[in-house]
């Protein structure tokens, strides 16, 4: 098995993922070389902890670091739309290795993160059916954008209404990136207790997951938002957000 580095920098010239390219090919290109990096251990791993119908190859996370970096880095200079459409090719492809390459690409091209509009934002979400999918799209993609009000309210507040447990999941998620600092939140009590009141009742195991992180990251903000939402939704709140949340009001740990 190679290292993250061999699979960069062990490529010859005419092996690396060529700019120029059209981003079908690119993405092709890309897959290629995540599919040389897969083990089947860690292919059975990744699903067992999160199924889903992507299809899994089982690359370490530095083998994918690595590839994003080395796109990313070719990419730099290129036009938005470029980054964009690559992108999406590389989540058509519904290979979980490449949705997370196309997530992290637009994540470090900020003109390209900056273009995304609803459509766009949509088509990149297509096939999201586990907790990592979600998450990754929600902080990176979806999240960014609704902070930047390129999402209006009343479709992160749909997602949160959606008979889909994973998008559920992602309107909540996206209140991540309002308030976590790593991400570039300054905080938004209003618009994040907003989505919580929609899944307040939800018990579904990964919803709940999302609203304990959403809440613990609003405490960073506003502890006493978070008080207040507890206080205000203790009867039909999960056992779990309110064990998590309060342990981090009393203690700032999880």
């Amino acid at each position: 098995m190679r290292s993250a580095r061999e699979a960069t920098d062990g490529d010859s010239a005419a092996d690396r993922t060529d700019v120029r390219g059209s981003p079908e090919a690119i993405a092709a290109e890309v897959l290629e070389k995540v599919e040389r990096l897969g083990d089947a251990e860690r292919r059975e791993l990744r699903q067992s902890n999160h199924p889903t119908s992507l299809r899994v190859l089982g690359a370490t996370a530095p083998d994918l670091r690595a590839i994003e970096k080395d796109l990313s880095s070719r990419f730099r200079d290129a036009p938005a739309h470029q980054v964009v459409e690559l992108a999406k090719a590389l989540v058509a492809s519904r290979v979980l290795e490449c949705q997370q390459i196309a997530y992290q690409i637009l994540d470090r091209h900020k003109g390209a993160a900056s273009s995304l509009v609803l459509g766009d934002i949509e088509t990149l979400g297509s096939g999201l059916d586990n907790w990592v999918s979600v998450d990754s799209f929600a902080l990176r993609v979806a999240g960014p954008a609704w902070r930047e009000e390129r999402i209006p309210d009343d479709v992160i507040h749909g997602w949160a209404n959606s008979e889909d447990r994973w998008w559920r999941r992602a309107a909540v998620v996206c209140t991540v990136a309002l308030n976590q600092k790593a991400r570039g939140g300054i905080g938004d009590p209003s618009r994040t207790l907003s989505v919580c009141r929609t899944v307040a009742g939800d018990h579904d195991d990964m919803v709940v997951k999302g609203l304990s992180w959403a809440l613990r990251e609003l405490v960073r903000r506003d502890p006493a938002s978070a008080v207040g939402f507890l206080a205000e939704h203790d009867e039909v709140l999960a056992a779990r957000v309110k064990r998590e949340v309060r342990r981090k009001i009393e203690t700032g740990r999880k």
